[in-house]
């Protein structure tokens, strides 16, 4: 593929705020601990703390990692290496995470890991005397599975028809057939599609929970690069952070910190991307993940009948630490305080999240990670490269709405001149004389004058829309190009990576795709990629 970039301002697409960031706007500042820079990079290494425990988490990993292997399957050498790496005082992470979208939901569940694995790749490079690790952090405690059970995959919409409760992780999807089917259908036979239906079917009928499901599929895609996909549904784990936990539900810190973060952001005027509760746990148990509320003295689980005093809570916490799940605004803590990690790769909504807390973890003292926008790209096949080309249209405009493009297009073929901008300066210089002979007669003339000349305008404005709108019906042919290649880039009229899954992607160029947006992202430029079929 041939690489092309446009910033992400340019694409109109990205928050303000995700600008200001990439920018290094000095209002944000406070909000992170170091630039997304290779010097950020080198300040935070030589300072670095880790808390977790090294060895368990090699050890957790390589127990989880044993769901594939219990197929017969040998997992890559690298992700073997990666996992004995992870006990060394000189390796770190980069993490992204991402919920348990049925066959990796959008595409830009792939971007995420391709920029982690690229990203790891490149410190590697300028600090050899460290090792980088790139880790998939399944959020297998979400319980929306409304967010996760349906893909969009060449103008199809594959569901899973399923009524779910609790953590998705734990969900047994010995239900998806249909889903299966319907998605396999959608592949196809030509091509690599057998090879990436063979990966789908293993995944979602040789497991019964959907975590250790994503973790297959993901490991086929990604193992060959030395990923480590980690489930953090664990006892072990979990146990680690207990004491934050309980400190955390008893003395509500974070809600205090992040909503005073949050009050001053939004003096910055930025949209908050998420509110801080009293409690920010949840209870979880098979079938069952609620909030965690304090009333009447007691710690009350929605939606049940269970409840604890300070101290059964205490002993809960201590006893069954898994049973206590971190939602949205403590998961980055938990996952920051098991992890000697340096990075969280997140899209742009992520990323402006992130800035909500950083005085949180100032408060229970664990490292403040690198924040990197992942990177985002637009994949143009060969057959729409060529109408592109055909259209004289280059990157730039494909980001412009379909009727800016159309006008621009007609007015640059147009055989006529569609504006009609000289001659109406030539009657501002009339009105000027008018006004001018107005005002000597009667001063209060001028006024009158003004509000003919604002008429006129308007009738000239309508007349030149007149004119453009009659040499578009022209070409009416020629311009309806332009709506299928929005609709094929852009589907929803948005953009490609938010909707569109990978799938026919693979099954078009196998796992050349993947090695294609490794070769080409580069994680630290901060640009938009748009990837064009050679």
């Amino acid at each position: 593929m041939d690489a092309s970039c446009i910033s992400y301002k340019d694409t109109g697409y990205f928050s303000q705020t995700v600008i200001d960031y990439l920018d290094d706007k000095p209002e944000l500042r406070p909000y992170y601990a170091h630039r997304p820079d290779l010097d950020g990079f080198a300040s935070l290494l030589k300072n670095k703390k880790v808390i977790g425990d090294r060895d368990l988490l090699a050890k957790i990993l390589t127990k989880q990692y044993e769901q594939i292997s219990k197929l017969n399957i040998r997992n890559s050498k690298l992700v073997r290496d990666h996992i004995e790496l992870l006990k060394l005082d000189n390796t770190y992470t980069i993490t992204t995470g991402h919920q348990l979208n049925i066959f990796a939901g959008p595409l830009y569940f792939i971007f995420k890991i391709v920029t982690a694995i690229k990203l790891s790749q490149q410190l590697k490079e300028q600090f050899p005397d460290k090792n980088f690790v790139p880790v998939y952090w399944m959020a297998s405690e979400d319980h929306d599975f409304a967010e996760i059970n349906y893909t969009d995959i060449g103008g199809k919409k594959v569901h899973w028809w399923y009524e779910a409760s609790g953590a998705t992780g734990r969900i047994n999807p010995d239900t998806m057939r249909q889903a299966l089917n319907q998605y396999k259908g959608v592949l196809g036979l030509e091509q690599h599609a057998p090879e990436l239906a063979e990966i789908v079917e293993t995944a979602y009928t040789k497991f019964d929970r959907l975590a250790d499901a994503t973790r297959y599929l993901v490991n086929a895609l990604f193992g060959q690069y030395g990923l480590l996909i980690l489930d953090a549904d664990d006892h072990q784990l979990k146990k680690q952070f207990a004491h934050i936990i309980e400190k955390d539900i008893i003395e509500e810190s974070s809600f205090k910190n992040i909503s005073t973060t949050n009050e001053q952001l939004e003096k910055l005027g930025v949209h908050i991307q998420v509110n801080p509760r009293e409690i920010n746990f949840f209870y979880l148990v098979d079938g069952l993940r609620e909030r965690i509320v304090f009333e009447d003295d007691l710690y009350k689980v929605l939606n049940t009948e269970i409840g604890f005093s300070k101290e059964e809570l205490q002993q809960e916490i201590k006893t069954y630490p898994e049973r206590f799940s971190p939602n949205v605004v403590m998961r980055p803590l938990y996952q920051e305080y098991i992890l000697p990690n340096i990075a969280y790769v997140g899209g742009g909504a992520e990323v402006v999240y992130w800035l909500e807390l950083k005085s949180n973890f100032e408060h229970y003292q664990v490292d403040f990670p690198i924040l990197i926008l992942r990177n985002s790209g637009l994949i143009i096949p060969k057959r729409i490269a060529s109408k592109i080309t055909h259209m004289d249209l280059d990157i730039y405009d494909l980001f412009k709405s379909t009727d800016e493009i159309k006008n621009n297009w007609t007015k640059k073929h147009s055989d006529h001149e569609l504006s009609l901008r000289e001659e109406w300066r030539q009657m501002q210089h009339l009105f000027e004389k008018i006004r001018l002979r107005s005002f000597k007669i009667d001063p209060t003339l001028a006024q009158s004058t003004d509000a003919v000349q604002a008429r006129l305008e308007r009738a000239i404005n309508n007349l030149e829309k007149k004119l453009l709108k009659a040499e578009k019906k022209n070409y009416h042919t020629r311009l309806e190009q332009i709506d299928h290649i929005k609709s094929d880039l852009f589907p929803k009229d948005s953009l490609q990576e938010r909707s569109e899954n990978f799938g026919l992607f693979y099954v078009k160029w196998g796992h050349q795709f993947i090695d294609e947006l490794v070769r080409n992202f580069e994680p630290l430029a901060f640009k938009f990629t748009v990837l064009t079929e050679a």
